[in-house]
């Protein structure tokens, strides 16, 4: 490990009886993790309560449908956008029948009244659909319709270079799959397979979409949902696969509402939105400022095509003080955390991959600072999807990690987040002491 402050210890390891993948881990509710293997199992994992004292619990939940032969590809849930209830829950698998493998996509859901929310009861009803298509990532995204109202959907990419939309049918109690121009203009007449997709909504009923395809082509989009139209959209073209896109902004910003597929970023500010895209070969590039600069500010993380393929990453504030810290996780085994450092104009800003570069029509160099990589932690197997949630319900996030043998809880050093707290109460109180003085006097 890199000399840096690591802000982990690890509480946990679930080992699975078959390895999983890229698209195999979701979160599904507040506090349960659903993660996929490809031998046909999903494993729900959570912590609870167990001779007085919180324990990491992981077991296997009977999806109905899902043959003892199948390869599950995909899973993914949510929890349906107000008024309505319930969690759905999503599976893409391929069974294989000796003389041709046949996809499908499961969809569970359960309308039963005290049931909606039980995962062992939505687990049992099933809505089976046959796919023309090899299935990727299963992906959902809350929209908002033409009268207002808001709904979460889904969305499959397929081998078939096309998206899948389906929407629940609240008449007859399914799932259907409807042409997904009709909500998502920005996903018509893809370039190549996307690999990974990503949304923010962002006020005023706008949303950004980002995607990523097996060419190495990068799609950006700005849509206004109430047409729905696409406003601005840009395009950028990598030499290797996209592996995963993701869009965030750096800083902590005032949310509007809770979202249903980023709940930390819905409703965010037009300002100083950043896309992350990593590629199976090359060097990670952040794109700064996408909404007043499109893809003409990028800023490598230097480093990080040193460890194999980038195969998942996130963006949190792992150490408290309001700015994001980047997670990537790598085939080579290492987890490596970058955080912006603001400089000065004529700092390196990294290498840029030849292709990036030239499309994109900036330069290596970022009047506003660099990234810079903080620690690396060394795993025993290639990293495959990486989570941030509150899996012991006291208002501390785990980092959740899915490698290819199993599942990793990591969780905060107490002893340094109760400093960070102690220290932070210090200054408050001081504060309010000086404010009191003040108006003594």
């Amino acid at each position: 490990m890199v000399p840096g402050s690591y802000p982990f210890v690890e509480d946990s390891f679930s080992r699975f009886p078959s390895q999983s993948n890229v698209y195999g881990l979701c979160q599904a509710g507040e506090q349960e993790l659903l993660a996929a293997t490809l031998k046909g199992k999903v494993v729900c994992f959570r912590y609870q309560e167990l001779q007085h004292k919180v324990r990491p619990v992981a077991r296997e939940v009977q999806f109905t449908y899902i043959p003892v032969d199948a390869e599950i590809v995909s899973i993914d849930a949510f929890n349906k956008s107000p008024p309505k209830r319930g969690l759905v829950v999503g599976i893409t698998f391929i069974k294989d029948s000796g003389d041709k493998a046949t996809p499908f996509l499961n969809i569970y859901c359960d309308y039963e009244p005290g049931s909606e929310f039980n995962l062992e009861s939505i687990a049992q009803s099933c809505l089976n659909l046959e796919l023309q298509f090899t299935p990727f990532q299963l992906y959902h995204n809350e929209v908002q319709l033409a009268d207002g109202v808001r709904e979460t959907v889904f969305l499959l990419s397929g081998h078939d270079q096309r998206i899948h939309l389906y929407k629940e049918n609240a008449s007859l109690h399914q799932f259907e799959e409807l042409p997904v121009e009709k909500l998502f203009p920005e996903l018509q007449q893809l370039p190549s397979n996307v690999l990974w997709l990503d949304m923010l909504t962002t006020t005023g009923g706008r949303r950004l979409s980002a995607f990523g395809c097996q060419n190495g082509r990068i799609g950006l989009n700005l849509v206004d949902q109430t047409g729905p139209v696409v406003l601005q959209s840009w395009k950028i073209q990598f030499d290797s696969p996209i592996s995963r896109v993701l869009l965030f902004p750096l800083n902590h910003q005032t949310r509007t509402r809770t979202s249903t597929s980023r709940g930390d970023e819905d409703g965010l500010d037009l300002q100083r939105l950043n896309l992350l895209v990593c590629s199976t070969i090359e060097v990670a590039v952040v794109y700064r400022d996408v909404l007043q600069a499109g893809l003409s500010r990028p800023s490598c993380l230097p480093g990080s095509d040193q460890w194999d393929a980038l195969l998942c990453s996130l963006v949190i504030d792992l150490d408290f003080d309001g700015q994001k810290e980047v997670l990537l996780g790598t085939y080579g085994q290492e987890l490596l955390c970058y955080k912006f450092q603001p400089g000065s104009v004529g700092e390196p800003d990294g290498q840029l991959p030849a292709s990036g570069g030239a499309s994109g029509g900036g330069d290596s160099v970022d009047p506003d600072g660099q990234f810079q990589l903080q620690w690396r932690r060394s795993f025993k197997s290639p990293l495959l999807s990486v989570t941030y949630l509150d899996l012991t319900g006291d208002g501390l996030r785990e980092l959740a990690v899915l490698t290819l043998k199993g599942l990793h809880i990591l969780q905060h050093s107490l002893s340094c987040t109760a400093d960070l707290v102690l220290e932070r109460l210090k200054v408050r109180t001081a504060g309010t002491e000086e404010t009191e003085l003040r108006h003594a006097n």
